[in-house]
């Protein structure tokens, strides 16, 4: 028996590793291939309405070529709708970083009723967006809305403010009511990765006499980089084609100085009837959707 065994073939690592990989890629095929069907078989189908003329209600379809994106490019709405879409995902971004982090850092601290406070500050990422709107349209309202009636009470203002009919007012109203939104998703990733930094880096940092300040700057941001980088990213996209918190609070107005991409993408689909523009417009915010990757990318690949 022991001559059997000394003449069989020892199994290499290498065949081992690709036995191994084989077997993974087998395993997670069935995924791979429902999830590629169900994620390319509408970015086909929007491709190839986009290059038509299609009229929703009865969806007569006429071949346009490029003539749904050279209008769209020559046009002034959606140069105006990208400015608009810049504008509301770097700010509601910026702001869900700063009180993401600032939130994330005060619940990484040992305060008391940490485990509630952990619990609320989740509470408008889970709460529906409509319904979120209602209760912030009521806080607004000018007759008798809380906000109004204790800035008043307060001696900060004379008379109610229109916070979602006039501008800056709707853009600024916009972007806080969005930051307020979302900005636990960014609370959750950073105070799970702060909750990883070594405690003896911080013990040793006040030994050698560091302030709050420089503590955070050369031992808690450097650990956060990388998660604030990957979250920064996701938000950043999931911010752009942010649709219904902005139809619901505004529907675009006063006068368009609020209508982003997906509002422009919804008007021209429902509101004018043109499904081929719409699809056209679709394509363009996913083109830009993709260039804000790229930077991620390049310094993921750059990391390997």
């Amino acid at each position: 028996m022991a001559a059997l065994l000394r003449l069989r073939p020892a199994t290499s690592p290498q065949a081992l590793a690709r036995r191994d990989a084989l077997l993974g890629l087998l395993l997670i095929a069935p995924t791979v291939l429902i999830l590629s069907a169900v994620t390319a078989s509408p970015l086909a189908a929007t491709a190839y309405l986009s290059l038509h003329n299609v009229y929703t209600p009865t969806l007569a379809t006429e071949w346009a070529g490029l003539t749904n994106y050279r209008a769209i490019l020559s046009g002034g709405t959606f140069w105006h709708a990208l400015a608009t879409t810049l504008v509301w995902t770097i700010g509601t971004l910026a702001l869900q970083l700063l009180f993401g982090v600032a939130m994330a850092l005060l619940l990484n601290r040992n305060i008391r009723l940490r485990a509630l406070a952990r619990s609320l500050v989740l509470f408008p990422y889970f709460l529906a967006t409509v319904v979120a709107v209602l209760v912030w349209r009521w806080l607004l309202n000018g007759l008798f809305g809380v906000v109004d009636h204790a800035l008043i009470a307060l001696g900060l203002i004379d008379t109610p403010v229109d916070w979602l009919g006039t501008m800056p007012n709707a853009m600024a109203t916009t972007i806080v009511i969005g930051a307020w939104k979302f900005f636990p998703f960014v609370v959750i990733a950073v105070l799970a990765r702060l909750q990883t930094v070594p405690a003896h880096l911080y013990e040793a940092a006040r030994l050698d006499g560091a302030g709050s300040w420089a503590r955070f700057t050369d031992i808690t941001l450097p650990h956060l980089s990388g998660v604030l980088g990957l979250v920064a990213l996701l938000r950043m996209i999931w911010d752009f084609r942010e649709f219904d918190l902005i139809y619901l609070l505004t529907g675009g107005g006063p006068l368009d100085h609020t209508r982003t991409l997906p509002l422009v993408v919804y008007q021209q689909a429902f509101g004018l009837n043109q499904m081929g523009m719409a699809a056209a417009y679709a394509v363009l915010m996913m083109l830009l959707a993709l260039v804000m990757t790229i930077p991620y990318l390049a310094r993921a690949q750059g990391r390997r």
